[in-house]
């Protein structure tokens, strides 16, 4: 095999998990605090963070963000959505709401089963109203693409991915979370860490304290006299927690917690180099024997739509999956130990 086409090999073997690679992935990269800095001194990193794009520029898809036909689920208005003003504020990335789209109206429980009773203002709850695209709605890829694999996904989230190659599993994952905080406006509850350990806070960003990094030194700029939490602003702050976050950061940001107590906004995260995540969406469970069902949820490399995922294990009950799954929980891309389920503890 001649050199050039052993390192094509290596970089396509490289990047079929979900992206969060320790030689090439910018979110994935240690990074080390400068002790009491305090003024900048090179430019904000949302603007010159190298995009987890440029790992499969090349080699899986071919990049073209200014495509007149980018296809991403972003703020599309859809036949379905006509039901509720454009100002819904539950859902901000969305100009119409349907209620007849949820996760919740669109996925019927199996005979027996009922969904678990959530509070109405609760995570869970939230995630049971998340709107699905058209049954027959395929996977995209960030650039418009549609992702090669189509036969996980059962449903795919109307939800936009954005036109870099950010939104991977934990990105989608830590997406979600924030979105529904800043739908109830609770803006100090929106934080992450970087895979360094340095919390990035949405609270302190809206108000003008941002990171700097140069090589592998971060530096905070002071806060201004202004506070900026428009969505637009919010929408930066997650890029930026994309590029220096990843499983490997949100695992350990996680409480652990059994498979018997399961409940949605749950995750299975396996954080390492490569790592993925999935995120628990509805739980359901047995009139009579009380066993859990749930459902789960997904972004992948390169970043895609958010999808619910298919139970190849049994036809029967997918796309739920039992809580008797095993010692291991068997994804469509990923395979998960039985010990992997954390939680963010939200509500």
């Amino acid at each position: 095999m001649g050199p050039t086409i052993l390192f094509l090999t290596l970089i396509l073997l490289s990047i079929i998990s979900c992206g969060e690679q320790s030689t090439s992935s910018a979110s994935e990269q240690p990074i080390s605090v400068l002790e009491g800095a305090k003024t900048p001194v090179e430019e904000p990193l949302d603007t010159v963070i190298t995009p987890k794009s440029k790992r499969v520029k090349d080699t899986l898809v071919k990049v073209n963000s200014d495509n007149d036909s980018h296809k991403s689920h972003s703020n599309t208005k859809t036949e379905h959505q006509t039901t509720t003003a454009s100002n819904y504020s539950s859902y901000s990335w969305m100009d119409r709401y349907d209620k007849n789209t949820s996760i919740q109206n669109q996925v019927p429980t199996p005979s027996e089963y009922k969904r678990i009773p959530l509070g109405k203002t609760s995570f869970g709850t939230w995630l049971r109203g998340l709107s699905l695209l058209p049954k027959k709605a395929k996977v995209l890829l960030f650039n418009g693409q549609e992702k090669p694999y189509q036969q996980g996904a059962y449903r795919v989230l109307d939800i936009d991915i954005g036109s870099r190659d950010l939104q991977q599993c934990a990105d989608a994952i830590m997406r979600l979370v924030a979105e529904y905080h800043y739908s109830k406006k609770n803006y100090a509850a929106i934080h992450f860490n970087y895979t360094s350990g340095h919390s990035i806070r949405f609270s302190d960003w809206s108000k003008g304290k941002k990171p700097f990094i140069k090589g592998s030194n971060v530096r905070f700029s002071a806060f201004n006299n202004r506070t900026n939490t428009s969505y637009k602003n919010f929408k930066k702050y997650l890029t930026n927690v994309y590029c220096y976050a990843g499983t490997a950061s949100l695992s350990k940001e996680l409480r652990s917690k059994a498979v018997s107590d399961i409940s949605l906004g749950d995750i299975f995260i396996w954080g390492s180099f490569p790592g993925h995540a999935v995120m628990v969406m509805d739980v359901a469970q047995h009139q009579t024997t009380g066993k859990k069902i749930f459902l789960l949820a997904q972004s992948y490399m390169p970043a895609q739509s958010i999808h619910l995922l298919q139970n190849f294990n049994d036809s029967l009950l997918s796309p739920w999956y039992s809580e008797d799954f095993g010692p291991q929980l068997l994804t469509p891309e990923w395979t998960f130990d039985r010990n992997t389920l954390k939680t963010f503890d939200l509500d």
